[in-house]
């Protein structure tokens, strides 16, 4: 059976879940068990991960059952996995839940599928609450999306992505994500969905994901610096005016993330 066929003839959402890993044997079982504790029935969770050897592929084989589909072999960077895992996929809706991140509770997928049935969205994005693996109940960190408009990406604002949820249809019209892009593949991404066309999108006010501190887009200055140069290329490669001047401006906001969590 065509599962894209399948999709249509159903009365229910389905989603895939895509989650890349690489070496991850410290925190993918989290992961697994956070996706694997959803509620919300039609779920096909994606592990495509880069050909780890430090005992992740165990964890993963411990959760195979939960799996629908475990892609391991050597890739050409996150973006590239992400994209195996995106073509590997058949759900309605699509998101992806890194090997750092969990969901907030049980009934995440339960809400984004109500919200974007009823309000016929193509896509749904809430907030990222980040904490010190060291002490996972203490939030450092709230990473609200509500400040996201398409208009915003001169600023290099983007919804979070690990609580971004898209239609497959999305994908399909919009294109893989950029391989050349090093950290910002996908704000380049979203500069490219939400810029060029309109999209019914929604925001829900809620931590959805909780993620660890410490990966490659909040590791220190020399990351910062390689992203917001990314930002600026993808911008600039999209059409949207802007300067270096006006995405540096969103930080002094972005200090208030660690205020306000």
């Amino acid at each position: 059976m065509n599962p894209h066929l399948s999709r249509k003839s159903s009365n229910i959402m389905k989603f895939s879940i895509v989650t890349v890993c690489y070496n991850s044997a410290q925190s993918i079982e989290g992961t697994l068990r956070s996706v694997a504790a959803q509620t919300w029935p039609e779920i096909e969770h994606i592990l495509v991960d880069g050909g780890s050897t430090d005992g992740t592929l165990a964890i993963i084989e411990h959760y195979r059952q939960s799996l629908s589909k475990v892609i391991s072999e050597p890739d050409r960077g996150i973006y590239d996995a992400m994209n195996k895992g995106v073509r590997a996929a058949t759900g309605d809706v699509i998101g992806f839940l890194n090997a750092d991140d969990v969901y907030a509770h049980a009934n995440v997928l339960d809400d984004v599928a109500k919200h974007m049935r009823q309000d016929h969205l193509d896509a749904l994005f809430g907030d990222v609450e980040f904490f010190h693996p060291e002490n996972p109940a203490l939030a450092v960190r709230r990473y609200t999306s509500a400040r996201f408009r398409p208009e915003r990406i001169a600023w290099g604002w983007m919804p979070a992505h690990p609580a971004l949820f898209l239609r497959h249809e999305v994908f399909q019209r919009v294109g893989p994500f950029r391989t050349d892009y090093r950290i910002a593949g996908d704000f380049e991404f979203i500069a490219r969905a939400f810029w060029r066309q309109p999209l019914r999108y929604r925001h829900l006010p809620e931590v959805l994901v909780r993620m660890r501190t410490g990966g490659i887009s909040t590791g220190g200055w020399r990351n910062t610096l390689v992203l917001n140069r990314e930002v600026l290329r993808a911008c600039r490669e999209n059409g949207i005016p802007t300067s270096m001047l006006k995405i540096l401006s969103k930080y002094p906001a972005k200090l208030l993330e660690y205020l306000h969590k």
